[in-house]
């Protein structure tokens, strides 16, 4: 594809106040891809349902990067809108209440919040991240011991890393935190809505590696990049790869999803790569044999013929492909 197996991009993305966009960046700061999309229109009751309209844009950026630059991103960076305000379930993660927006004011909490910050401080806006969290404190009558504050940018990286209360100094300026001293203020931490407040950590610090099902989703796999390895570039082609576990990949005009036998369909392009995963591979080979046993017994192998031992290597009960089943023994 042009490019070495050692290169590395980095991911960024800016959530804006109408629409997302990305840029995919080398270390020179060359751009290799970008795009943008616009934020849909989802209606929750009365009112724009903003949380799943970003979280749906977030999702669109991540398809939109191209299939075969996935493997060379090695970070992911995210900014949001600054003082965009999330009340979170903490054991969930979702959202309690409509988000406030950047722009909207508080105005009943700033006496409040006046009345405990140093004069002129930040926090003393009615837009301030910290002025939403004493209106939402002050007016929700809900029980508030599983909740928490996250920021725009905060809560979209969780839904890829899954590690819920990380922020940083520059999202969490408007709730009061001290970039100076790196830490929260005494004036602020004697508060009793300070238990809602995330861990904070410099921009650009890694929080964590994307989760397992975003990886799944969006990532290239390695079975992915066995087939892009090997250049099948007609529907109908298939390409299987043999690793810790054995995956078949076919490229098809059609999308096709089943559960019941373990099917999925990433997107390539324009087209689908149909297939799935066995929990049978290498894995379970390693187990029971040396590298060098594999070797000589593999060149006994006619793969024009079919075996007749009623074999099925796993490593513990259950398998996903060519069949769902939980409960599979192995064999």
């Amino acid at each position: 594809m042009g490019f070495q197996a050692s290169e590395r991009l980095y991911l960024g993305m800016d959530f804006g106040t109408s629409g997302a966009r990305y840029a995919l960046i080398d270390k020179q700061r060359t751009i290799h891809a970008e795009g943008k999309r616009e934020y849909p229109n989802y209606m929750k009751e009365d009112s724009l349902d903003w949380a799943l309209s970003w979280k749906t844009t977030l999702f669109s950026l991540l398809e939109d990067v191209p299939v075969h630059l996935r493997p060379l991103v090695s970070s992911i960076s995210l900014d949001g809108t600054s003082a965009t305000t999330l009340i979170i379930d903490s054991k969930i993660g979702e959202p309690l209440v409509r988000p406030y927006l950047y722009n909207e004011s508080c105005p009943d909490a700033l006496l409040l919040v006046k009345s405990i910050a140093p004069i002129n401080h930040t926090v003393c806006s009615g837009s301030s991240t910290l002025c939403k969290l004493v209106s939402w404190w002050n007016n929700d009558d809900s029980d508030k011991k599983s909740t928490m504050l996250l920021h725009q940018a905060d809560w979209l990286l969780w839904l890829l890393h899954g590690q819920l209360g990380v922020s940083d100094y520059n999202n969490a300026l408007k709730v009061g935190y001290d970039p100076e001293a790196d830490s929260y203020p005494d004036w602020l931490l004697s508060q009793p809505y300070a238990q809602l407040l995330p861990t904070v950590k410099a921009p650009g610090t890694s929080i964590g590696h994307l989760k397992g099902d975003i990886r799944t989703q969006f990532g290239t796999t390695d079975s992915i990049a066995a087939f892009l390895a090997a250049r099948a570039t007609k529907p109908g082609k298939a390409v299987t790869s043999l690793g810790s576990t054995l995956a078949i990949k076919l490229l098809s005009t059609t999308r096709i999803e089943d559960a019941r036998y373990g099917v999925y369909s990433h997107r390539l392009d324009d087209k689908w790569l149909v297939g799935g995963a066995s929990n049978t591979g290498g894995a379970v080979l390693k187990e029971n044999f040396s590298d060098e046993q594999l070797e000589k017994l593999s060149e006994h192998i006619n793969p024009m013929e079919a075996s007749p031992l009623d074999y099925y290597p796993l490593k513990s009960v259950g398998e996903r492909f060519p069949v769902a089943n939980l409960k599979m023994e192995p064999r």
